[in-house]
C-alpha cells in the first residue's frame, strides 16, 4: 500500500523512507505515552538489578572498589551506602553501571519492555503484513527511546533515596557526638601527636583558657623521651592537671603510651587519659574565629588547644567548626553541599539548644547557635559582656545592642545565668512562664531557693491547680519537672576507654582479641571503633547485637566506649572486622574448632557451614550477580560428613 512520492517537498522517495518516517513518528507516539512510561518505570524498578562492572584497565586503579568488580542487586533493595559506593565508583571511571533484567551476561535477546509496549498499543503477530514491522517498532522504541528515559529516571531516584539517608545519617552521627558526654570543668593538657614535627602541647584550665603552651619531641627522629616525661609532668603539677587529651592522630598511640609513662613515673598525679578524635581541629586553628581568639598562638598550637577543649566539653568546642569538616558521614563529599549543609545547621542548633548555654561563659560561635541569634547578635552580646561584666539576669539581655523583645522571646529559654539573681535564670523555665512559679510559691508558701530540687514539695502539687490562658496542664507540668532538677543536662555521663598495651598498629592484631574501643562512626551498616591502631575497624551490622538490628544507632553512638573482639584483618586493604558478640556461639573463624567432645552429636556439624555463610554475610560484601544457590547437603552427605568429621578430630 506504499508507493514513492516524487514530491520535491517531501522528499519520500522510495518505500523504505516512507516506512522510516512512520516508524519515527510512531516512536515518539510510543515514548511520549506517560501511563505507558510509568509503567515500564514500576516494573523495571520492581524487576531490575543494578549491576556494576569494573572497566577494563582500571582494576588497579580502582582496588578500593573491588567489591563492585561483578556486582549485582535489586535495585529496590540497595542500600544507600552500597548505591553512592557505586556511584562514586561510576563517577572516578572505575564502575560501568547498568540496570539489567535477568543476567547481564547472557546472550541477548528481546526485552520484556519490548513486549510490553506492544501489548499496551494491542500490537500482535496477527499474521497480517504490518505485525512484524510495527512489532519491530515497539522493539526500537524500547531500545532508542524509552530504555535510556526509564534508567535515567531510576537511576535519579535511586541516587535521590541514597543521598536523603546518606545526610541522615550524617546528621544523627552528628548529633550524637555533639551530645557526647562531656568531662566538665577540669584543667586539661592537650597533646597533639606528631613525628618530626614533635607532639604539640597546650594547657587549658578549668574554664578553657588557655594557660600554657609547649613542643615536645618524645619520637623520631629526635626520641626525646625522657625530656618529654618531665615536661609533662612540670606542666601538669604547675597546673593542677586532672586530664590528658590526646589526639588520634599520627602517633597518636606513642603519644599514648608516653602519657601512660608520665602517669606510672608520677603516681602522686590525680591524671586520667584520654583519646579524642582530632577531627576538624586544623580547620579550626586555620579559622578566622580561632586567629581572633588566640592571636599570638602558632597554628599548629591551636589545634592542640581545641583537642583540650572538646574532652571538657564537645559541644561547645565543636560548635567553632563548619560541621562538614568534623567528617562522620558516609560518602559526604558526594552529596548535596547545600542540603547537607543545611541539614547539619539544623542539627546543631537543636543540640545547643537541647543542653543550653551559659551566657556568661560562652563564645560567640556557640551562642550565634541558639534559637533566634546569629552571629552579629552573638558577637553583640559578647561585646557587652567584655563591655560590662556578666550579666546578673536574662531581663538584662534586653540592653544588648539590636536584640529586641521578639528575638528575646526567642532565645531567652535556652541561655542560662549559672550565678544569677534570679534562681529561675539557670533553669529551662523561659521568663514568660515566672508568674506561674510564683503563683506555686504563694501556694506553697516556701522560698524559690528552697523549692528548687524539692521533690518531695513538688510532686504534691498538682498542674491543673495553675493552668490559665496562656499555660495549659502539659507545660505547667513540664514546668514542676524543670524545678525538680534545674539546668538538666541530656549528655550521658563521662566515660573513657582503655586501650590494650602492645597493640599499637594493625600488624599487631590477631583473631580472636577483645578489645575496648570509641565508636568514630556509625552508617547504616555497622559502626566504626577505634581501637588505637591509626585504622578504625567495622562492626557490622549483624555483629552489633546477638538480637537482630535494623539500625545500627540503635546499639551504637560516635564517643560510645565498647568492648570488641577482632574477627578478621585484610592488612592489604587495612580492613579490620570486628565483632560485638561476645557468646560462645559467636567465636570468630580461628577460634571456632569445636573442642573435643564425646557427647556431641553428628548433627551438628551443619553449624560450621552456617558459620561460613553468615562470616560471608556479615563481611558486609555486595552479592555477586551470578551467585547461585547453595544446594541444601541430603541426610546420607550429612552422616558421611559427620563420620569424616569425628574421625579428623580424633
Amino acid at each position: 500500500y506504499l508507493r514513492p512520492d516524487v514530491d520535491d517537498d517531501t522528499k519520500v522517495v522510495d518505500v523504505e523512507a516512507a516506512l522510516d518516517g512512520a516508524k519515527q513518528i510512531l516512536v515518539e507516539q510510543f515514548a511520549e505515552d506517560a501511563e505507558l512510561i510509568g509503567t515500564l518505570r514500576e516494573y523495571i524498578w520492581d524487576n531490575a538489578q543494578l549491576v556494576s562492572r569494573v572497566i577494563e584497565g582500571q582494576e588497579a586503579a580502582g582496588a578500593k572498589f573491588k567489591d563492585y568488580f561483578d556486582y549485582g542487586e535489586a535495585v529496590k533493595k540497595v542500600p544507600s551506602h552500597r548505591a553512592l559506593a557505586v556511584f562514586r565508583g561510576r563517577k572516578e571511571e572505575i564502575l560501568r553501571v547498568s540496570l539489567a533484567i535477568g543476567d547481564p551476561d547472557a546472550p541477548p535477546r528481546p526485552h520484556p519492555c519490548e513486549q510490553k509496549i506492544a501489548n499496551h498499543f494491542a500490537i500482535a503477530d496477527q499474521g497480517r503484513p504490518g505485525d512484524a514491522w510495527l512489532l519491530s517498532v515497539a522493539g526500537w522504541t524500547w531500545r532508542v527511546k524509552a530504555a535510556m528515559h526509564v534508567e535515567l529516571e531510576l537511576m535519579s531516584r535511586l541516587w535521590t533515596a541514597a543521598e536523603e539517608e546518606g545526610i541522615h545519617v550524617f546528621a544523627e552521627n552528628l548529633r550524637d557526638l555533639l551530645l557526647a558526654a562531656p568531662a566538665g570543668p577540669r584543667a586539661t593538657i592537650a597533646l597533639d601527636p606528631g613525628y618530626r614535627s614533635g607532639v604539640k602541647i597546650a594547657v587549658v584550665n578549668g574554664t578553657g583558657k588557655l594557660v600554657d603552651t609547649t613542643t615536645i619531641y618524645p619520637h623520631e627522629p629526635q626520641r626525646k623521651w625522657d625530656q618529654a616525661i618531665a615536661e609533662i609532668a612540670t606542666l601538669c603539677k604547675r597546673h593542677k592537671v586532672e586530664l590528658i587529651s590526646i589526639g588520634n592522630g599520627t602517633a597518636s598511640r606513642e603519644t599514648d603510651k608516653l602519657a601512660a609513662e608520665v602517669m606510672k613515673l608520677h603516681g602522686d598525679l590525680p591524671l586520667t587519659k584520654v583519646m579524642v578524635s582530632e577531627a576538624g581541629a586544623s580547620v579550626y586553628s586555620a579559622s578566622e574565629y580561632a586567629s581572633s581568639e588566640f592571636p599570638d598562638v602558632d597554628v599548629s598550637l591551636r589545634g592542640a588547644a581545641s583537642i583540650g577543649r572538646r574532652l571538657q566539653d564537645p559541644l561547645a568546642e565543636l560548635v567553632k567548626i563548619e560541621p562538614k569538616a568534623i567528617g562522620v558521614g558516609q560518602y559526604q563529599h558526594d552529596l548535596s553541599e547545600y542540603r547537607l549543609g543545611h541539614a547539619l545547621d539544623a542539627v546543631v542548633e537543636d543540640c545547643v539548644n537541647a543542653v543550653g548555654v551559659d551566657l556568661n561563659m560562652a563564645s560567640s560561635p556557640l551562642l550565634a547557635r541558639v534559637s533566634g541569634l546569629g552571629s552579629a547578635l552573638a558577637r553583640n552580646i559578647v561585646e557587652y559582656r567584655d563591655a560590662y561584666g556578666a550579666f546578673a539576669c536574662r531581663e538584662d539581655l534586653k540592653k544588648v545592642p539590636l536584640l529586641g523583645d521578639k528575638t528575646f522571646e526567642q532565645c531567652a529559654g535556652f541561655l542560662r545565668i549559672m550565678e544569677g539573681d534570679n534562681p529561675l535564670d539557670r533553669s529551662t523555665v523561659h521568663p514568660e512562664a515566672y508568674a506561674v512559679v510564683e503563683r506555686i510559691l504563694q501556694a506553697t508558701k516556701a522560698d524559690v531557693r528552697q523549692l528548687i530540687g524539692d521533690s518531695h514539695t513538688l510532686n504534691d502539687i498538682e498542674p491543673g491547680d495553675f493552668t490559665d490562658d496562656t499555660f495549659g496542664e502539659v507545660t505547667v507540668r513540664d514546668i514542676i519537672n524543670e524545678l525538680k532538677k534545674p539546668g538538666r543536662d541530656p549528655r550521658p555521663e563521662f566515660k573513657t576507654a582503655a586501650f590494650k598495651d602492645g597493640v599499637e598498629k594493625v600488624s599487631d592484631l590477631e583473631p580472636g582479641m577483645i578489645l575496648e574501643g570509641v565508636v568514630t562512626n556509625v552508617a547504616n551498616f555497622g559502626a566504626f571503633v577505634d581501637v588505637g591502631v591509626h585504622q578504625d575497624g567495622l562492626v557490622h551490622i549483624s555483629q552489633l547485637s546477638d538480637t537482630f538490628v535494623k539500625d545500627p544507632r540503635d546499639v551504637a553512638k560516635p564517643g560510645d566506649v565498647v568492648k570488641v573482639k577482632v574477627q578478621e584483618i585484610d592488612l592489604p586493604r587495612k580492613r579490620i572486622s570486628l565483632t560485638m558478640k561476645m557468646g560462645e556461639s559467636h567465636k570468630t573463624s580461628n577460634s571456632s574448632r569445636p573442642k573435643p567432645d564425646k557427647q556431641q552429636r553428628p548433627a551438628k556439624v551443619a553449624k560450621p557451614q552456617n558459620k561460613v555463610k553468615d562470616k560471608g554475610k556479615s563481611g558486609g560484601r555486595p552479592q555477586k550477580s551470578s551467585q547461585k544457590k547453595a544446594q541444601q547437603p541430603s541426610a546420607a552427605n550429612l552422616t558421611a560428613l559427620a563420620e569424616a568429621f569425628n574421625r579428623a578430630r580424633k
